[in-house]
């Protein structure tokens, strides 16, 4: 068994100045994530208000298709023209670890 995670960094656009124009942007995210079959959240920087961590996790029993997932799922973050994906942090986790 293979898990896979992946953190993205992002940078909201100017008009997020509040905790909930910050949602208006990350929810849309977190829920396309999703449809991939993942788990999605915000894990990270939620005190700032341009700034975003969106945290991924995926189980397989094979490690390309945990790869495959994870490109997937940065494939939609940086698809989103309203978000600049700044850095991606990925880890795989296989039975030995």
């Amino acid at each position: 068994m293979f898990t896979g995670t992946a953190v993205f960094d992002v940078l909201l656009p100017g008009d997020s100045r509040s905790l909930k124009a910050k949602r208006a942007y990350v929810r849309p995210v977190v829920a396309a994530l999703r449809r991939l079959e993942v788990a999605a959240a915000e894990v990270g920087a939620t005190d700032l208000h341009g700034r975003a961590e969106i945290g991924v996790a995926v189980v397989s029993g094979q490690a390309v298709h945990v790869g495959e997932v994870l490109e997937s799922c940065e494939r939609v973050v940086a698809g989103r023209p309203e978000l600049e994906l700044l850095a991606v942090r990925r880890r795989l986790y296989g039975d030995e670890d």
